[in-house]
């Protein structure tokens, strides 16, 4: 495609000149101005791709602010508006970057602290978590938010951070400035590819079809406590852990779902990646009727409700008597939605 519009823009290039020989000249072009007039074109080409996969981000990237804001409503904030936002510039090393690790590189993105005061935050919210479009999460404290010049960088010495690098939203820390902030927070709290913002823990809430099932309805149902190694990918303790929570038949019972009549039911999760349609964490429903598949909601001895920091307020988790294809599957953080499918 690269060299097919090249030669299009060559192509012009040369209809041109036609155009202006035909009013007298006779002299054909040199070997050199063809040479510039193909680097010309060339040129052009390489700024209409970039201009067209800087289009594309714009239009496909936004960033979802949720949870205990000031209003408690979810914000979304499309790439025209986060390029408005993106006025503060930080120049630091990037750990991730492990081929120069010693550069220090110029940031620009938003300051968090930034967010904080155009939003608000309910009192009591302690700190933020930022999600990622692989399922990642990282969870600041609001101490450092308010204390460190924290940034959601969406472009790296001028340019648009490409994925591989964080991209096109990338949270970093003052390294360089503060170095000490390196201590509290690794190099794996450099998160990429950010797509969620929430402040402190929202409110449990799952839908299914037109039903919107909180907490109370949860906890109204049947409670199962499950005892083992969880399959969460990150922030929880190793070893067995204690889950409590609702069988998933009992959930969709409640919304009104026949289960006899459906073959598979969809898990949805906050990040995109367990939204995407070519890969959708599915369950069976004989296995939903026959094993603990559970929507968690606490956790541990004291059983405290599942912070953001782990993927909560509601958790996908499988017992041990499920099948191993099951329980093997990816458990969803975040969950937001059933989808029951024939």
């Amino acid at each position: 495609m690269f060299l097919l519009n090249v030669w299009k823009n060559l192509a012009l290039v040369s209809l041109g000149i036609a155009i202006v020989c035909l009013g007298g000249c006779t002299e054909k072009p040199t070997d050199e101005q063809l040479a510039v007039w193909r680097k010309e074109a060339s040129d052009r080409n390489a700024e209409i791709v970039a201009e067209k996969a800087k289009n594309n981000q714009q239009r496909e990237w936004n960033l979802v602010i949720q949870g205990q804001t000031a209003t408690g409503k979810t914000e979304t904030l499309n790439w025209s508006q986060l390029q408005d936002l993106a006025t503060f510039n930080l120049n630091t090393v990037d750990p991730n970057n492990t081929i120069h690790r010693s550069q220090v590189f110029k940031f620009t993105g938003i300051g968090v602290n930034s967010l904080l005061k155009k939003l608000g935050v309910q009192t009591g919210v302690m700190d933020i978590t930022f999600v990622c479009y692989d399922g990642y999460q990282v969870t600041i404290q609001m101490a450092d938010l308010l204390k460190y010049p924290i940034i959601l960088a969406v472009a790296k010495d001028a340019k648009p951070i490409p994925r591989n690098q964080g991209g096109p939203i990338y949270l970093i820390f003052p390294y360089t400035q503060h170095p000490e902030i390196r201590n509290k927070y690794n190099e794996g709290m450099w998160a990429f590819y950010v797509t969620h913002v929430i402040f402190g823990t929202e409110k449990a809430q799952v839908s299914i079809g037109n039903r919107k099932l909180n907490l109370a309805d949860l906890d109204k149902l049947p409670q199962v406590t499950l005892t083992q190694n969880v399959g969460y990918r990150v922030w929880w303790p190793s070893g067995k852990v204690r889950l409590q929570g609702v069988r998933l038949r009992n959930v969709l019972s409640l919304a009104g779902v026949d289960l006899d009549s459906k073959r598979f039911v969809t898990v949805r999760g906050k990040p995109e990646v367990y939204r995407k349609k070519t890969a959708p964490i599915t369950l069976v429903t004989q296995d939903i009727l026959n094993c603990d598949v559970i929507l968690a909601t606490r956790w541990g001895e004291e059983k405290q409700q599942i912070s953001a920091k782990m993927g909560g307020p509601v958790t996908l988790a499988f017992g041990d008597d499920c099948p191993s294809k099951t329980k093997n599957q990816r458990w969803v953080t975040f969950v937001e939605e059933l989808i029951p499918q024939i």
